[in-house]
């Protein structure tokens, strides 16, 4: 038998891998669909790609590739038996489990064993080989199966990576000496011994001292007043107060330098009589869900049960759309913002409706493609093959059992985003690490990520597409100019001085500063209550242009301007600004209710362009101001140009050439060693690198004035200055995107190399319009999106095939809610409006929702309502 399995595997021989460090082996999910080992039809890994393909998919991957040797997992899970005494058997240890993988969080690990199976199969016959079989297998394949058999899932592998370096315990920890001052610390009304500070405290575990802190590794910022007395005193160690829960705390060692270990801190902060038992950490506390909760305040509670409407009967809903996704720790962001797009016709269409040609005429390896794992998530979400009702017989047994609530949340598994995740966070510094993100950034990202893989096809992200009107005005000449430009979501400010409630809001304040000047508890929070007509009146409000440069005069001016919809999206996004920056410079959430209507007319907010006796500014570009000595002697400075002699002896001391350190220096524009630094590094390696500086061809001589552009002035159609131009392609950036970035900015070279890294180079960018009179700051629209088009020509066709206009009267149709105090921790759910009832999606639980959250919402969609 040994001869004819030898005999049989040869032809195949060539295609069967051992797995290589840095392989990854995608052994616990399909790549098209989300089977798993634990399907029905288990999971079958070619031994070549090492990709994972369920029953339905490996055909596919057969006759696109060729590869014939597939290795099939399949794990059983079985319901332990029950002894008479009803209780379950104890299970011995059981060695059928070799699978790397994660048990099923659905299958009560106590109640319930598992199985695994392994075998190769040969395509196209469907030989089956069972593994292990070392005698009759050749060596090769022996070795490669145990190779798979024993490698870490692919994403599990990844994982670790996401999270930061592991703690170590402090060498100060175990024998850190105290001092018997009868400090005692309050549990509350903290400030700073030196400051006023009451924000990022830290105590000092030697001597008791409570001082504010500034340090890189927590983000936090601060007078430094704990880091002066360690060097006054030399006391290694300090616990930033607000961390204490009974599970730890945050503690670190000056003397180290790092973030540290204390294993003895129940010890060391009851010398100074603080119980831990006692105390609740006001930063994020991971749950079992996967998810931060906050636990410093009543009203956090409390908005906490009511976005998800806690301790409500909630009926699940099972089938088509009604599939949750899981959270993978942190990811609840994701899942919400996925959860309403595939909730949008464009997106199911373009997706789902196209499934077997995207998955037909994928790359060879899917996991990498973004159309491939759309289509896998959509057809998950929608297909209703991972969210399927309990059969009846387990019904009436679990209702025998009182256990019928428990059973729905089982049968509600969801499906996992994890695929999807690793590929559309790939590369993002925040999006792929496991913390707790913005669901507003997030979404902008990943409408970029639409509109990037949606070249030459349907883009379903032109659903959210309109157009900006602009309008700013000189105050002084009372002329005008109007831009357009292209977003996709407005941006509703939260305008405290008109809460309804705020004399409540005003007696809050005084007893919160009662409170803590006699360090007494504080008062129960009070939730301001603003209406939707004052965001939407502070949304519409002019507002100051900084920096503005009036063409009409040939100088800085004062301008104002105005911003409204030139045309309406299909579907329109509306956040609610409830983050702003705390002292310690941490995203802090605004404790808000808005009462957000369920109908929405914006007609009156409609564009409505140049108007009679409006006389508008001239198209002239702002003069460029050269350096002193450039203006005094335009022709020298082509052979002297002003260099940071400073800057380039600092560089040239770190044992870089002379003439690459002036290189540096002028090709960075004079904007410091840092930045010249960063140059060098990237142009040591060029032969011409320690050659003399060459200057490019300058064009210090504007050239004669026209009476149209007086001062020095040049045209809006005229391109940028070429020692500028030069500057930014010396940095390796396309020379067409420099100059549209030079444009976009007025010719200002720092914010052009903000302007390009904000808006990663398009095909579709290279229609520029003229910026002289304004630069587009803080938006109420969301600029925020590095793939809006700040620079859209105003004579494009706004009746063109990506802009979708109509009537500016909508539904509301879904809202994503936050819960907690940051972006940087809490949790996210959606509510979706379906067959005209709300449905309550809390990660892989589905239910109809009884009393859904409008007024506590973040994020608002909105879909057009027909003209009729």
């Amino acid at each position: 038998m040994a001869t004819d399995l030898g005999e049989l595997l040869v032809p195949y021989m060539p295609t069967v891998r051992v797995p290589r460090t840095g392989d990854r082996v995608f052994k616990s999910e399909c790549a098209f669909s989300f089977d798993s080992p634990e399907s029905e039809g288990g999971l079958y890994v070619c031994m070549n790609t090492f990709l994972g393909f369920g029953r339905e998919h490996v055909e596919r991957h057969y006759r696109k590739t060729g590869q014939s040797v597939y290795m099939h997992l399949k794990r059983h899970v079985k319901e332990k038996a029950t002894g008479a005494a009803a209780g379950a058997i104890p299970r011995r240890r059981n060695g059928k489990v070799f699978l790397d993988l994660e048990l099923n969080r659905d299958f009560n690990g106590e109640d319930y064993e598992y199985e695994d199976e392994a075998k190769l199969v040969i395509f196209p016959d469907h030989f089956e080989i069972p593994l292990p079989n070392i005698e009759e297998l050749p060596a090769l394949v022996t070795i490669a199966c145990d190779a798979v058999l024993n490698a870490s899932s692919a994403y599990k592998k990844q994982e670790p990576e996401s999270w930061e370096e592991e703690i170590q315990v402090s060498r100060h920890a175990r024998s850190l000496r105290q001092l018997d001052n009868g400090v005692r610390i309050p549990p509350s009304g903290w400030k700073c011994q030196k400051c006023e500070m009451r924000e990022n405290l830290w105590l000092n575990l030697t001597d008791g001292a409570v001082l504010c802190g500034k340090w890189f590794f927590d983000g936090s910022g601060g007078n430094g007043h704990a880091l002066e007395h360690y060097r006054e005193k030399n006391h290694p160690l300090a616990v930033k107060l607000d961390t204490i829960t009974p599970d730890g705390a945050d503690v670190y060692s000056f003397e180290e330098e790092e973030a540290v270990l204390d294993p003895h801190i129940s010890e060391h902060l009851s010398h100074f009589g603080i119980d831990m038992l006692q105390m609740q950490k006001r930063v994020s506390q991971s749950t079992e869900n996967g998810h931060h909760i906050e636990n410093n305040s009543r009203p956090r509670v409390s908005e906490w049960e009511v976005i998800q409407e806690s301790g409500m009967k909630l009926k699940a809903v099972f089938g088509s759309g009604y599939t949750g996704i899981k959270n993978l720790g942190n990811s609840c962001y994701l899942g919400t913002v996925l959860q309403v797009l595939f909730s949008i016709p464009d997106f199911q269409r373009m997706y789902v409706g196209n499934l077997q040609r995207i998955f037909d005429y994928s790359p060879l390896d899917p996991t990498q493609d973004f159309s491939t794992q759309m289509a896998k998530l959509g057809h998950g979400l929608l297909s209703g093959l991972y969210s399927k009702p309990p059969m009846k017989s387990e019904l009436i047994e679990q209702v025998m059992k009182e256990e019928y609530k428990v059973l729905n949340w089982q049968q509600q598994k969801g499906v996992s985003p994890r695929m999807l995740k690793s590929l559309v966070s790939r590369g993002h510094p925040e999006f792929s690490s496991n913390r707790q993100q913005d669901a507003h950034e997030f979404l902008l990202h990943f409408i970029n990520l639409v509109e990037r893989n949606s070249a030459g096809t349907e883009n379903p992200s032109d659903v959210f597409r309109f157009l900006v009107e602009e309008r700013v005005q000189c105050c002084q000449s009372r002329r005008v100019r109007y831009t357009q430009r292209v977003d996709y979501c407005i941006q509703l400010p939260t305008p405290f001085e008109a809460a309804t409630n705020r004399e409540e809001l005003l007696a809050y304040d005084a007893k919160l500063k009662e409170a803590e000047e006699n360090m007494r508890a504080p008062p129960e929070p009070v939730r301001a209550r603003i209406p939707f007509t004052a965001c939407l009146q502070a949304f519409t409000e002019p507002e100051n242009v900084p920096d503005f440069w009036s063409s009409a005069l040939q100088a800085k001016s004062a301008g104002v301007k105005t911003s409204r919809f030139a045309s309406f999206p299909e579907y329109l996004i509306l956040q609610i600004k409830k983050f702003t920056f705390g002292i310690d410079w941490v995203p802090k959430k605004l404790d808000v209710a808005i009462d957000v209507p369920e109908f929405l007319d914006l007609n009156r907010l409609r564009a409505t362009g140049l108007q009679a006796g409006e006389e508008e500014l001239p198209d002239l570009m702002p003069p460029i101001v050269l350096p002193e000595d450039t203006r005094d002697n335009s022709m020298s400075s082509v052979d002297s140009p002003e260099i940071d002699e400073a800057a380039v002896m600092q560089l040239a001391e770190m044992g870089f050439p002379l003439e690459a350190c002036r290189k540096a220096v002028y090709y960075t524009g004079n904007m410091g060693p840092e930045m010249a630094f960063n140059w060098i590094i990237a142009h040591m390696e060029e032969p011409d690198f320690a050659e003399p500086l060459a200057l490019p061809s300058m064009i210090p001589d504007l050239g004669p004035s026209t009476s149209d552009s007086p001062m020095g002035a040049t045209p809006l159609g005229n391109s940028p200055p070429e020692e500028s131009i030069a500057i930014l392609t010396s940095m390796g950036f396309p020379r067409t995107h420099s100059i549209q970035a030079l444009k976009a900015t007025n010719n200002n070279l720092e914010r052009a190399l903000d302007w390009i890294f904000t808006h990663p180079e398009e095909e579709e960018s290279d229609a520029i319009s003229d910026m002289a009179d304004t630069e587009p700051n803080d938006n109420a629209f969301s600029n925020a999106n590095s793939h809006s088009d700040s620079t859209l020509s105003p004579d494009r066709d706004m009746a063109g095939p990506r802009i979708k206009d109509g009537p500016g009267r909508y539904e509301l149709f879904a809202f994503i809610s936050h819960m907690g105090a940051s972006t940087m921790s809490g949790h996210y759910v959606c509510h979706i409006k379906k067959e005209g009832r709300w449905v309550i999606y809390n990660d892989h639980k589905v239910c109809l929702s009884e009393r859904p959250p409008k007024d506590l919402g973040y994020i608002y969609f909105y879909h057009r309502l027909s003209s009729s």
